[in-house]
C-alpha cells in the first residue's frame, strides 16, 4: 500500500492541476519521507503513520489549489477516505487524520501524539534542508523582488523554527542561525 501512496503523491505532483509544479515531490514531500522516518526512529512514533501522513500531507492543496489554506482539514478527510478504500485500520487511520490535520506551521493546533509532532517538525525541518524550494517560491512562483523574497523566506523559516517541537528547535538550532544570518 505504500508504494501505492507513494505513486499516488508523485503523480498529483506530476499533474497539470498542480500550481507548485513537480519540485513540492522531489525538494518537499519525497526528502520529508526519510526525515520523517529518522526523527520518527529517534522520537519513538509510529515510522509507517508517519510515513502515509508525510506522503498525504499536501495531496489536496496539490490536487486543488482552491484547498491551499484549508488543506490540512480537506486533506485529512481525504486520507480517511483513501485509507478506508486500502482497508487500513480504523485506529491508525484515525493517527494519520491526526498528523495531516496538525502538520501545518502557520495553524498553531496542539500535538497530542509523537506522530503529530515528528510530521509538524519534518515539515518544517524540510524547509531547512531544502532551502532552495523557498527561494523558488519567492522568486519564480510568487514573482517576487529580491528585498521581498528575502523577507519572506525568513519570516517563513522563522515561523518553522518557532513551531518545531523543544526537541527539533534544539536539534535545527545551527542550521536554523545559519540560514537567518546567510539572509
Amino acid at each position: 500500500m505504500i508504494d501505492e501512496l507513494y505513486a499516488l503523491a508523485e503523480n498529483a505532483c506530476k499533474s497539470d492541476k498542480n500550481i507548485y509544479g513537480y519540485g513540492i515531490w522531489s525538494h518537499h514531500v519525497k526528502p520529508m519521507v526519510p526525515l520523517g522516518q529518522k526523527l520518527a526512529d529517534e522520537y519513538g512514533a509510529d515510522r509507517e503513520i508517519v510515513t502515509i501522513a508525510i506522503l498525504l500531507h499536501d495531496l489536496a492543496s496539490i490536487e486543488d489549489e482552491k484547498n491551499q489554506n484549508e488543506h490540512h482539514i480537506i486533506g485529512s478527510e481525504m486520507a480517511v477516505k483513501l485509507l478506508e478504500n486500502y482497508g487500513y485500520p480504523a485506529e491508525k487511520t484515525e493517527k494519520v487524520r491526526m498528523c495531516i490535520l496538525n502538520h501545518r506551521s502557520s495553524v498553531n493546533n496542539n500535538k497530542n501524539s509523537v506522530e503529530e509532532i515528528v510530521v509538524a517538525d519534518a515539515d518544517a525541518i524540510i524547509h531547512l534542508t531544502e532551502v532552495s524550494s523557498l527561494f523558488y517560491a519567492a522568486y519564480k512562483e510568487m514573482n517576487m523582488s529580491i528585498e521581498k523574497g528575502q523577507d519572506w523566506i525568513k519570516h517563513k523559516l522563522e515561523k518553522d523554527y518557532i513551531k518545531l517541537s523543544e526537541r527539533s528547535r534544539e536539534k535545527y538550532r545551527n542550521e536554523f542561525d545559519t540560514l537567518i544570518r546567510l539572509l
